[in-house]
């Protein structure tokens, strides 16, 4: 008997591992986004050689080390599946359910910062008490974000596995340039305000669409939004109007993964707070108003604000209550930017009053 010869893993151990490897694959996908903001200026290194530090040096090794163990250990549709879902869950799912909680349990203190007040409240009478619909939405809402990330990494496992064709976003080990993430996160941005309006319009409120009544009765059947509402949908009408014009500019600009992390953690952002309900938020006339469009939208039977930053619907004329151009003018008038100017515009002309 030979007492060296190894043993198989025992169904413990193999269950052990089958949940430490998507928990280690989400943990250094994370790990590599949190370390993009700290590895983007450092990548000067490879711009003004002459002038880098050794810190700046070590951080491009070190992201560069993580980033490429994590793509060489394992395939690309589990690093992208594991990656997207440690993104919503961070950037979304988590903010989104502690703002319910602080909601629930706290109503008196929240109730004070929420734009529309009580209605705006998931235990409030108006959505239906303890006994009403929060459960709901936050089932929903959960299982809707899981079903998107489920359907993108299909698409990748129909690309690479069954197809055997070049990945749909671009999994290497290579790092994007600070230029090439911030080109494509524009143009990301830009054709999902295009395909967001589109979509939104013709397909979820066009009387011909049969997708109408779903996001009628499911959505637009809450008095007004609160954590967790931006996901809460029929399932169809959320593909349609949150998946498909999140996913498809990654698609067709094929997204560095770490390029789309960044995207996806910034469109997470934006759907926590601006549906949060609240009217204390980081940005005022980005956040605010994006919030106060996304409001009048659902608290209005959806009769204009199809898009997601209010641009499209500037140009289309399809705005309710204050456009973009509005909110930026109200924000500047709150600070008093203008009394700011004319103060500096007054000292220049006193200074150059003396100087005569």
């Amino acid at each position: 008997m030979d007492i060296f010869k190894s043993s198989s893993p025992s169904l413990l151990d193999s269950a052990w591992q089958l949940v430490q490897t998507p928990v280690n694959v989400a943990r250094g996908s994370l790990k590599a986004i949190t370390s993009i903001p700290t590895a983007i200026p450092a990548l000067s290194v490879f711009l003004l050689p002459t002038y880098a530090s050794w810190s700046t040096s070590f951080n491009v090794l070190f992201f560069y080390i993580t980033w490429s163990t994590l793509i060489l250990a394992h395939p690309s549709p589990k690093v992208e599946f594991w990656g997207t879902f440690g993104t919503r869950l961070v950037f979304y799912l988590l903010p989104s359910l502690g703002f319910l909680f602080f909601d629930s349990a706290i109503p008196s203190l929240a109730v004070n910062i929420k734009e529309h007040g009580e209605v705006a409240l998931p235990l409030s009478e108006e959505q239906g008490g303890r006994k009403g619909r929060w459960w709901k939405v936050a089932l929903v809402s959960i299982g809707n974000v899981l079903l998107g990330v489920v359907l993108q990494t299909a698409v990748e496992y129909l690309f690479t596995d069954v197809l055997h064709i070049r990945s749909a976003l671009k999994i290497t080990s290579t790092i994007p340039m600070p230029w090439g993430i911030a080109k494509d996160l524009f143009r990301g941005l830009l054709l999902r305000e295009i395909l967001t309006y589109t979509l939104h319009r013709y397909a979820l409120h066009s009387p011909s669409s049969p997708l109408t009544q779903l996001h009628t009765t499911w959505y637009h059947s809450l008095p007004a939004p609160y954590a967790l509402c931006a996901a809460y949908d029929h399932p169809l009408a959320y593909l349609v109007h949150i998946f498909l014009p999140t996913y498809l500019p990654a698609l067709f600009f094929r997204f560095h993964l770490l390029t789309y992390q960044m995207y996806l953690a910034l469109i997470s952002l934006e759907e926590t707070f601006a549906y949060s309900g609240y009217n204390i938020l980081p940005s005022g006339f980005i956040l605010g108003g994006i919030a106060r469009r996304q409001e009048r939208h659902l608290m209005g039977g959806g009769l204009g604000n199809y898009s997601c930053w209010g641009l499209a619907d500037l140009c289309m004329g399809t705005s309710v209550g204050s456009d973009v151009v509005g909110d930026v003018v109200e924000e500047g008038e709150r600070r008093g930017v203008r009394e700011k100017i004319k103060e500096k515009g007054k000292g220049k002309g006193m200074g150059a009053k003396k100087r005569k």
